[in-house]
């Protein structure tokens, strides 16, 4: 907290005054609803929160007007002038003193030893305990104090409650989120995967909600400001709250049933074989045709068109980097793990950067604010890390109703009725809506979604919503292997998302193993949609655990995946009709090449910006025309260029955006109003057209011939344009950091005034899509095609000679409260490739200036594991 002078506590004073006054201006900004539309929560006198200030205390003080007209104009001059400022300025020093409590003692409910939560210098988290039921009690407190926000979102949107929260006033995002979670059935899978804990995953859960709930009945400042503009207090929170986060991240890491709805759209439009251009596979693939039984089904079109129209967009595609370095790679002798995730960027950011030591057991790396585990990181003994696979492990059933009675569907054993539920939907400001459920035998019936029941029901059948996932298990037996047999042991209890794990011991042991549920099919390829009443697409059961992809120390020393193919054509089992492309992986193979590495090399390989289509496919279109004047500018600027993605030059804007203007220019008007879904930089489908299908090339809207020389040409002239008018008329002036920024800004707060720009943290970047330092941009947004929107939120690399030397960095800070100095302190170090060290007893933390929070249980006694 701040000292405070007689001067600034008169100062503090008006400013928890004006707070209370400048937090119902926002909150009118952010809601034009009447008074009272929402009610005030429980408990609380007029939506009063604890550590608010009841408004009646604020009556402002009588002032007397001097009586002469020029002392009444001065008075009041004065006061335009003073006013504002001291408001402003105690305003400011209200909202900056409430942060959480980081040194002293706080006594909880409960019983066990106390733990201490130590912060360092960036705000991590260290934490030291008697036990682990203590370390992860003490995890849940620190994860409240500085997260709180998004853990309250995270379990909303799990649990299908976003719409109660925010409304629909700004947009329907919200409820239609909603309605998905719940027609899924998320959160009762959670509940689900809670029944299947064992005994010492549970009491890991359970501490951990006893921890966040500890925090909410201790605190002493005021909620976070989100809760305030919202007039919202959270609710306990519970084991199942952590737990939907996983169900959460294995349907945005699982998402193909999206790509089934589209590909069926398309073939409405296109042939098979012109789908396949659209998605060119690394070999030969079968065509992409629907099932028989569905040609001619108007029905099916309409069930289509609706499911895509009312599904909310989950997030930005997903990726990911890692590698492992055998002993016989790596200066050191023993393995190095690089490993970073990529998902959307914003802040704070997913990830949460925490460390807990008991006698027994020690864990470090990165955790998720809501839940207890350590996602990615070493237990001192093990490291692992992670990508998504990218295998189909969804499939889209296309139901028949029984034409005798509606509430029924056929199957291969005849009528059966729709498992069928009502959940109801609070929605703030208005009145709730309730949403009918229905069920089949593959799953929930999303075609649903927009309340009609009309045209050919879609089941949805996908691991990740069994009841008997036992994930959260296989990743608390992870945070607990104690060699690489471990790691594989845990893992046989991994459902979903199938994940890409690469794994090393201190005994130089190292492995990669594609772990997670596959689908075995009687019938098909997963690519579109399949008749679910005839029972010959059904899935037939999983892939035995011992046939998934995996090997241990390989001959070339080094496992490489950036969600590449995982197996060639030899493989017998499909795992995927089609795989992300694979640039990044063939870069991280052609830097590693055959030497040997050290920790500090595979940082660097882990900051690259070198784009092989920028450097490999650009030369192929530099061959072609270009038209005079600004684009035969830029095209010499393109030819001198080696394909890094630096933000301080202009080569790399040139080029995405000659990309995006091609891939328009090649398939907008065959597509038509399904080519916003496919827009992205596809360098590998130009490569295809250019090379093999040319006609792609032709115009069809156009009674003219357009040859790919045309097309490539425009495109430039267009891209160029749209660059100066947006730049100026020198291309060398140009920057990619101009439009290459993370979006690093609170969802809520950065859209607010007064406090919106203290509420991003954006920033210029290198990369792009293709690097491995990801920039993945909005390339479908008219207005901001280049902003970096995806990315690597965490990186980290291991060093099995000496865990302790191992680097971390997360993309933010670690705290979720604008007003903290750990709000955006990391964003910079992140950018430039810094990296932080989580190492260190308790005495050398405190001696270079360290934070000691004392959590003491009011019921002490020992505790066991």
């Amino acid at each position: 907290m701040l000292r405070r002078s007689p001067f600034r506590a008169a100062l503090f004073s008006a400013g928890q005054s004006c707070a209370f006054l400048l937090r119902a201006v926002l909150a009118r900004l952010l809601s034009s609803r009447q008074a009272g539309a929402m009610p005030p929560p429980a408990g609380y006198p007029h939506g009063q929160h604890p550590g608010q200030p009841h408004p009646s205390q604020f009556r402002p003080p009588r002032f007397r007007l001097p009586r002469t007209r020029r002392g009444k104009v001065a008075a009041l001059l004065g006061m335009l002038v003073l006013v504002p400022v001291v408001t402003l300025f105690g305003a400011w020093l209200w909202m900056r003193a409430q942060q959480p409590q980081t040194n002293g003692t706080v006594a909880i409910a409960g019983s066990g030893a106390p733990a201490e939560i130590v912060r360092d210098g960036q705000g991590v988290a260290h934490i030291f305990a008697a036990t682990e039921r203590d370390g992860y009690r003490a995890l849940g407190y620190a994860h409240a104090q500085d997260r709180l926000w998004q853990m309250e979102t995270m379990r909303r949107a799990g649990a299908g409650r976003l719409a109660e929260l925010v409304g629909t006033e700004y947009g329907d995002f919200a409820l239609r989120s909603d309605r998905l979670m719940r027609t899924l059935g998320l959160y009762r899978s959670a509940q689900a995967m809670a029944a299947s804990l064992s005994p010492d995953a549970r009491t890991a859960f359970e501490a951990y909600a006893e921890g966040v709930n500890a925090y909410l009945a201790t605190r002493s400042e005021a909620l976070p400001l989100e809760f305030q503009l919202l007039r919202h207090t959270p609710e306990p929170w519970t084991v199942a709250d952590s737990l939907v986060w996983a169900k959460l991240m294995a349907l945005q890491l699982s998402a193909n049933y999206r790509d089934e709805l589209f590909r069926t759209r398309v073939l409405e439009r296109l042939s098979p074989g012109q789908v396949e251009d659209l998605f060119p596979p690394d070999a030969p693939g079968a065509p992409t045709t629907l099932a028989g039984e569905l040609r001619g089904m108007n029905d099916l079109r309409e069930a289509v068109t609706r499911t895509l129209a009312a599904l909310p967009r989950m997030g930005f595609d997903t990726a990911s980097n890692e590698w492992v370095l055998t002993g016989a790679r790596t200066t050191t002798g023993k393995p190095i793990i690089a490993n970073d995730p990529h998902l959307g960027l914003e802040a704070p950011i997913l990830w949460y950067l925490a460390r807990i030591v008991t006698p027994d057991f020690t864990v470090t790396g990165a955790t998720v604010p809501g839940v207890p585990l350590t996602i990615l990181g070493h237990n001192g003994k093990v490291a692992w890390g992670f990508t998504t696979t990218h295998s189909d492990t969804q499939d889209l059933f296309v139901e028949k109703p029984d034409p005798q009675d509606p509430a029924r569907y056929l199957t291969p054993e005849g009528s059966q009725p729709f498992e069928t539920r009502s959940e109801t939907i609070a929605i703030a400001g208005e009145a709730s809506q309730t949403l009918t459920v229905r069920g089949t035998r593959h799953g929930p019936v999303i075609s649903d979604l927009d309340g009609a029941t009309t045209g050919s029901p879609l089941a949805l059948s996908f691991p990740g919503l069994a009841e008997d996932d036992t994930s959260a298990e296989s990743l608390y037996r992870l945070n607990h292997a104690g060699t690489a047999e471990g790691v594989r042991d845990a893992l046989r209890l991994h459902v979903a998302p199938q994940q890409n794990i690469v794994y090393a011991d201190v005994a130089g042991e190292v492995g990669f193993i594609t772990a997670g549920r596959l689908p075995i099919r009687r019938k098909g390829d997963g690519r579109v949609p399949v008749p679910g009443w005839t029972g010959e697409y059904d899935w037939t059961g999983f892939l035995p655990y011992y046939a998934l992809p995996q090997a241990v120390n390989p001959p070339s020393g080094q496992f490489v995946n950036a969600n590449n193919a995982v197996v060639g054509r030899d493989y017998p089992y499909r795992l995927a009709t089609e795989w992300p492309d694979p640039s990044r992986a063939r870069r991280i193979i052609e830097m590693l090449g055959t030497g040997r590495h050290s920790v500090e090399d595979v940082a660097r390989q882990q900051m690259d910006v070198v784009s092989l289509p920028a450097r490999d496919f650009l030369p192929e279109l530099l061959k072609y025309p270009t038209p005079p004047g600004l684009a035969t500018d830029a095209a010499a600027l393109l030819r001198g260029w080696d394909g890094r993605m630096d933000r301080d030059r202009p080569e790399p804007l040139i080029f995405t955006a000659w990309l995006r203007e091609l891939v328009r220019a090649v398939f907008a008007d065959e597509l038509g109003p399904d080519f916003a879904s496919y827009w992205e930089l596809r360098p590998e489908a130009l490569r295809h057209v250019i090379g093999e299908r040319p006609d792609w090339c032709d115009d069809v809207t156009t009674p003219q011939k357009e040859t790919c020389a045309d097309t490539i040409g425009k495109a430039l002239e267009s891209a160029v344009k749209m660059l100066a008018d947006r730049h100026g008329s020198s291309p060398k002036s140009w920057r990619w950091g101009d439009e290459h920024k993370a979006q690093l800004a609170h969802r809520m707060l950065g859209r607010l005034p007064l406090i919106g720009g203290r509420a991003d943290l954006s920033v210029e970047t290198d990369g792009d899509f293709f690097t491995v330092n990801r920039g993945t941009t909005t390339t479908r947004d008219g207005a901001n095609p280049f902003r970096h929107v995806h990315g690597a939120g965490f990186r980290a690399v291991y060093d099995l000679a000496d865990l302790d030397n191992s680097r971390f960095v997360i993309a933010t800070g670690q705290s979720g409260n604008i007003w903290s100095r750990h709000w955006g302190d990391l964003v910079e170090t992140w950018r430039d490739g810094g990296a932080l060290r989580l190492a260190g007893d308790r005495g050398t933390l405190v001696a270079a200036g360290a934070e000691v929070l004392t959590l003491t249980p009011r019921n002490t006694g020992a505790n066991a594991k």
